[in-house]
């Protein structure tokens, strides 16, 4: 009868500082962008992208954050895996807001590279986990 607990308390952690930088980002990264499309001149074909890309990774994020938990506690590797492939769909869309939307200002740069180093950690983290659960 094996007792040891496998869940990871770093990657609670993380998870839940994620959960909360992400509302800074998100809210940081909507006012940018509605401040970027009064002071330059933004296609408006542009502008619904980017905010399409920023809600679409909102969406993202709370099954990712959710399932991240709940396999982590539940030392379950399914929805850890699960969290893992969603990670991996945020990652895109914050290298999108970091490369490709309309105008990149230094604070989107300083935002998403923030964001995309704690991506890499809770994944590696999650990989972690998963072993951890599956041995």
């Amino acid at each position: 009868n094996n007792c040891s607990q496998l869940s990871s308390l770093p990657l609670q952690i993380l998870l839940y500082v994620n959960g909360i930088y992400y509302i800074f980002y998100f809210l940081a990264t909507l006012v940018m962008i509605i401040y970027k499309s009064q002071v330059f001149s933004y296609p408006d074909d542009f502008l619904a992208p980017d905010l399409a890309v920023l809600f679409l990774m909102a969406i993202l994020e709370v099954p990712r954050l959710y399932l991240g938990f709940k396999g982590n506690l539940t030392e379950a590797e399914a929805p850890l895996g699960l969290s893992l492939g969603l990670t991996v769909g945020s990652v895109v869309l914050c290298v999108y807001l970091l490369l490709w939307q309309t105008y990149v200002l230094w604070a989107d740069v300083l935002l998403n590279a923030v964001l995309l180093s704690a991506y890499g950690l809770e994944s590696a983290l999650k990989v972690t986990a998963i072993a951890a659960f599956v041995s």
